[in-house]
């Protein structure tokens, strides 16, 4: 069942990603993980679905979406980017991407960061997330989404990794074989991985290969 909404307030979250809140429909509910197809509600754009994850929490009077959006072409995120208060999305119900498999690292490559967040939320908000820790690749400081946010929730046990500048306080290592070895001390623990395809497959084989259960090796499929 598709839902057309408004949209309620829009914001910039760094200088390529916006976050998207949206009126939420009386008795609508989504597990934290959990995506939807969205589409513009506008002329050329309502079959042009693209599927998204949910950063709020369920329990929020408001559903919100977190989305980078290139605009080198005229595609869906360059059109999101323009919406406004009172422009309306076409959004699918939920369905099922990434679940809380318990307490274990997460690591996430860019936007690849979304779907962790409204899990990430809910275990702060219930005091579970002590134990749990995030690796969070991105290529400059600029692109790190909700920086300040995974901070105080996670303190040292969010990791910032940045590949392409030398110079500040993260660390520029590629999350590799050898980052591995050096930063997860419990393959048996739930690893979550979510990023670009090439990331995800590399690191769910190389994890695999180390020790995890496949069974909770847990990403995008």
């Amino acid at each position: 069942m598709d839902h057309t909404l408004k949209v309620l307030s829009t914001a910039g979250v760094t200088h390529d990603v916006c976050r998207i809140r949206l009126e939420k429909p009386e008795g609508f509910e989504f597990v934290p993980g959990q995506a939807a197809d969205v589409a513009l509600n506008r002329s050329g754009w309502t079959e042009e679905k693209r599927p998204f994850t949910f950063t709020c929490l369920n329990g929020d009077p408001y559903l919100e979406f977190t989305i980078k959006c290139y605009m080198d072409h005229d595609g869906v995120t360059r059109q999101i980017a323009s919406l406004v208060a009172g422009d309306e999305l076409i959004i699918s119900d939920p369905w099922g991407a990434i679940s809380y498999q318990g307490t274990g690292y997460f690591i996430a490559g860019g936007a690849g960061i979304t779907p962790f967040m409204a899990i990430l939320r809910q275990l702060h908000q219930e005091g579970r997330l002590k134990g749990n820790k995030l690796f969070f690749s991105n290529k400059t400081a600029q692109d790190i989404i909700y920086e300040g946010e995974l901070e105080a929730m996670l303190g040292d046990d969010a990791v910032f990794i940045v590949t392409q500048e030398k110079d500040g306080p993260y660390p520029h290592d590629f999350i590799d074989d050898r980052f591995l070895d050096t930063h997860i001390t419990d393959f048996k623990k739930p690893i979550y991985i979510c990023g670009p395809d090439p990331m995800v497959e590399h690191l769910s084989s190389v994890t695999i290969k180390k020790g995890a259960d496949p069974h909770a090796v847990v990403f995008e499929k």
